[in-house]
């Protein structure tokens, strides 16, 4: 038992290490060279953990290499745009101009109602309202309306708004978070006046954030009964 428990910690920690290193796409977001890259992996790790008998070196020396070609090919690719295209594949245009290209479906194997579902997530109900749609090279749907149906810009009204830069953390369950002081040009003085004004204490609350142009906002605690 003991001997399970150590070389499932340590694939653990490998399997950590590994996609800190390959980065944080998302299981939907995963390239196929990704993707199949996933797979051996956690076809290799799963045997290993069933597989008591079989040296650890058997294990972590597969791993490493598919580690190293991983990096390697995402390298030589960030050179070649041929490699990255045939590995990746090239983002298809579905619907240009406001027309749907069935020949593209057919490639992609996709059918209207693949097309319907992915416009719905984005919440676009009607197809006559989509001027392009592209299929990503990782096979999410992106679009572009028609110009009448767009949600107007702030230079299409002639408004400006003001820059705040980007609201952070200042308290976080409970904890003053001084490290992202900085960032939103926040002091401790400023924080116990802000506290003292709107009659609060950090201890009691969840969250709070805050961003340069003085804009705050909070979450108390649950009270515990």
């Amino acid at each position: 038992m003991l001997i399970i428990l150590f070389r499932t910690a340590i694939l653990y920690v490998l399997v950590l290490i590994t996609f800190r290193i390959l980065g944080k796409r998302q299981v939907g977001e995963l390239q196929p060279v990704d993707l199949v890259l996933t797979f051996l992996l956690s076809e290799i790790l799963a045997v290993s953990i069933q597989d008591t008998q079989a040296p650890l070196l058997n294990t972590l020396v597969p791993v490493l290499l598919l580690i190293g070609f991983e990096i390697f090919v995402s390298l030589i690719s960030m050179k070649s745009i041929r490699l990255r295209t045939l590995l990746q594949g090239n983002p298809l245009l579905v619907i240009r101009n406001g027309e749907l290209d069935q020949k593209q479906l057919k490639q992609l194997r996709f059918t209207v109602d693949d097309l319907l579902e992915a416009l719905r997530k984005k919440d676009i109900f009607d197809i006559s309202e989509v001027q392009y749609a592209i299929v990503e090279t990782d096979g999410t749907l992106s679009v572009m309306l028609k110009p009448g149906n767009r949600a107007p810009q702030n230079d299409d009204l002639n408004y400006a708004p003001a820059d705040n830069g980007l609201p952070c953390v200042v308290i976080s369950d409970g904890t003053i978070v001084q490290t992202n002081f900085k960032v939103c040009n926040m002091t401790e003085k400023k924080l116990e006046n802000i506290l003292r004004k709107n009659k609060l204490r950090a201890e009691h609350l969840l969250l709070m954030t805050a961003d340069r142009g003085g804009n705050y906002f909070w979450i108390k605690k649950d009270e515990k009964k």
